[in-house]
Order: structure tokens, then sequence, then C-alpha cells
């Protein structure tokens, strides 16, 4: 969830970071216009029900999108033919997949809030048209705080001696656990890029579950019982073509953020946390020094180089001079006013005390700020630097670029993990 930034759509600066020559990055800023919405087009509503999770109205509103357009609709229906050849061969002889368009859908709460925004391919099978099948495109990272929350955290555990490259061809597994599923564009892009990543993503509410599995195109497959087990052994051959190799890395969980952490074991090399619910809220036991959640968390990340992630919403812009919130804005913001204490929150709990410039062994704490939006990325990293006894800013920042600069280069990353690290990057006292 996110707030948009007082910048326009147009006129957006960009940073050369590369020599590279990226693939044109289909989730850009400049595409927002198309599926922000107006009062002229607010889109088509594929979904609306009410949430018993109090996220309130839950709905999903599809907007055309202009990229990729149809000359290059022949090459992906050249991949779903070859994908159909290798998982079930014959397949194909019931008739081709063909690319039917490709639309933004937006999850909505209460019909205001976007909570999350991904890209999906409509296709259809020749002999039944009347039947249509969705795929999220896991490269398409539409809002600019996932993109934040993935660059800082990615380029924050390459700098603790992880073997990020081993994770990325799948020799290495990396255990990651996202807390808030949305429509799933960030565990599905964890796991799409980072062969070795196994990904188990806790979302409370199974109206959003639902409404990422059968509008957004998240891969069904994913989701588990209550048991803890997939509800067939095998996924149809749909989704087979579409997602093998992928979706049986996914464990998507309905069930409630602290009961998960606590009844579990699982040791998480990487956490990502954005959780605001329907009232635009961070619940306060998932920040809560004294809470079991952020306790349990601490023993499950990896002791060497575990890093949490966490989404917050900036109130730099609102701050009165002693940093208190004016009043004016506490139900605009109702987050907004409690974002020290979160970053002091999972600082001292995850990582224990220490101010910058002190010996320190445990890792650092730094927030970045999302371009373009009014948010901020929280990281909390154990093992950053280890062998250096003493911690300030610039050597924080030129650490995370010269990793980020190399995460697009082996990822072959659309998008500059440079501008969404550069932007304000502030260390956690």
């Amino acid at each position: 969830m996110w707030r948009r930034g007082r910048e326009s759509f147009g006129h957006l600066r960009r940073f050369s970071t590369a020599v590279r020559r990226r693939s044109e990055d289909e989730g850009d800023w400049l595409y927002a216009s198309e599926w922000w919405g107006s009062t002229n087009d607010d889109g088509k509503t594929i979904l609306r029900s009410t949430s018993a999770k109090g996220n309130g109205v839950v709905s999903v509103v599809a907007h055309p999108s202009s990229r990729p357009n149809r000359m290059h609709w022949q090459k992906m229906e050249r991949w779903l033919q070859q994908r159909c050849e290798e998982v079930h061969p014959g397949y194909g002889n019931e008739g081709n997949l063909r690319v039917l368009g490709y639309q933004w859908r937006v999850l909505r709460f209460n019909d205001v809030t976007r909570q999350s925004t991904a890209k999906v391919m409509l296709t259809y099978r020749e002999n039944k048209p009347e039947h249509v099948y969705l795929m999220q495109q896991p490269h398409c990272l539409a809002v600019p705080y996932v993109k934040s929350m993935l660059s800082a955290g990615l380029s924050a555990i390459s700098s603790c001696n992880f073997d990020i490259i081993s994770t990325l061809q799948g020799k290495k597994n990396m255990n990651i656990l996202c807390i808030g599923h949305g429509g799933g564009s960030l565990p599905l892009f964890l796991a799409s890029k980072i062969q070795g990543a196994i990904v188990h993503v806790v979302e409370i509410d199974p109206l959003v579950i639902s409404a990422s599995i059968r509008a957004m195109g998240f891969p069904a497959f994913s989701l588990m019982t209550q048991s803890g087990h997939r509800p067939s052994a095998k996924p149809d051959i749909i989704n087979e073509v579409m997602w093998k190799g992928t979706h049986e890395r996914i464990c998507l969980h309905e069930t409630d953020a602290e009961e998960f952490i606590t009844n579990n074991t699982n040791l998480y090399d990487m956490i990502f946390v954005d959780a605001y619910d329907g009232d635009d809220v961070f619940p306060h036991k998932l920040w809560d020094p004294d809470s079991p959640f952020l306790k349990s968390l601490k023993t499950q990340l990896h002791p060497k180089h575990g890093t949490v992630v966490v989404n917050l919403h900036s109130d730099v812009d609102v701050r009165n001079h002693d940093g208190s919130t004016p009043s004016e804005f506490e139900q605009v913001l109702p987050m907004g006013k409690y974002v020290s204490q979160v970053c002091r929150a999972y600082k001292d709990v995850l990582l224990g005390t220490g101010s910058c410039g002190e010996k320190r062994g445990s890792g650092i704490a730094f927030t970045v700020a999302v371009p373009w939006t009014c948010n901020t990325s929280l990281v909390a990293c154990r093992g950053f630097d280890r062998d250096n006894q003493y911690i300030n800013r610039d050597l924080v920042l030129n650490t995370l670029i010269s990793k980020s600069l190399e995460l697009e280069h082996v990822m072959d990353l659309p998008f500059s993990c440079l501008e969404y690290i550069k932007g304000g990057l502030i260390l956690v006292d």
C-alpha cells in the first residue's frame, strides 16, 4: 500500500547507472496514468466484495495497458506454445494459446486506497475462446515502493557476504517470508527472478487471496491448506504451462502473521513486511517491541545476514518542528506519526541497540525515501560489513550503490536499483 507524492507523472528525471542497455520497464511510473484512474475513467470492476477481516470493500479494477504492443504478442504466443510442448506434449493439438491482450489490475480497499497493482496477460485457447486465462507478469513492478523494498533489501543482504549469485542460479536456497500479500507482485517477482528462492507468503484475508488468484493472475497452485499442504498434488495443465518451475517455490498461507511466525521454526534469509489494513493502518502488534511477533521474528532471522524490509508511509513532509504530527493530518495519515517508533522497534529488537559511530556487531538499520510516493522503506540487516567496527552513512550508501549496480546486471533488471537507494538514506539511531 502506498500514497502518491506531489510529483506529476511527466517530466521524471532519469539516472544512468550502467552502460548496459536495459529492456523496457513496463512498470515505469510514466505508465501510472494508465491505471491510476480519474473521474472520467475509473476502469472496469472485475471483482467486488466486503472483507470480514477489516479491509472494508475489496475490489479489483481493470485498465487497458499500452505495453507490450501487438507486434510483441506473437513472441509470447510462441513461448506459450513451447511451454505447452515441454509441459504436456500434444496439448497444443487441442488449440494454440493466443494473447487476448494486457491489462492493469488494481486491488483497492474501500474504493479509494490502491493496495497493489499488477500487469496481467489475458490468453485463450483457439478452440475454446470463451475461456480466458490470466497470467500476472512477474517482471513488471508498477508501484515504486515495491521496487524500493527489493532494491534496498537485496543490496543490503548482498553486502553481508551472502552468495546472491548461487541463489539466482538455483544452486543455493534463499528462504524468504512475505508478511502481507496484496496482489502478489512482490513474492512472484522474487520466485521468478531468484531460482533458489523459497517464498512463504502470509495473508490474513481470504478475500485478498481470492482476488489475487481469480482477478490478478497469481498462480493458484501456490495456495496452501491450513494443515500446510497444497490442496492438490498436481496443478492443472494451464497453470503448469504458465508457472512450472515457479509456483512450486511459493507457499501462500491464509493466516494471521503473528500466529504464523510464533508457530513455526523456519530460519529466513529475508523478510518483507507490507501489512497495512483497509483503514491504512499498520497493526500495532507488528511493531510493538514487546509483542510476540517481533520477538519470534528475531529468532527466525538468519544470525549472519538476515535482512528485514518494511514498507512504511512516510511522515517527513507533515511533521512539526518537534517531530510530532499536526492534528489536521492525524486522520489523513493515521500511520505517519508512528514511523520513527516502528524504525526504533525493529532496530532494537532485531539488531540490538547502538548508535552511529559506535562499535557494533549485529548489523544496521536504515531508511530510504521512495521516489514519487509518500513511502519509506525500512531495512534492518544483520552482518552488514561485519569486518568494519564502525559505521557511517557514507560507508553504507557507497556499499549499497556498489551492490545495487551489480544486482542490476546479474538479475537483468529493467529498472535502476540505484534510483531507489540514493534518495534520502538515513541511518536509524
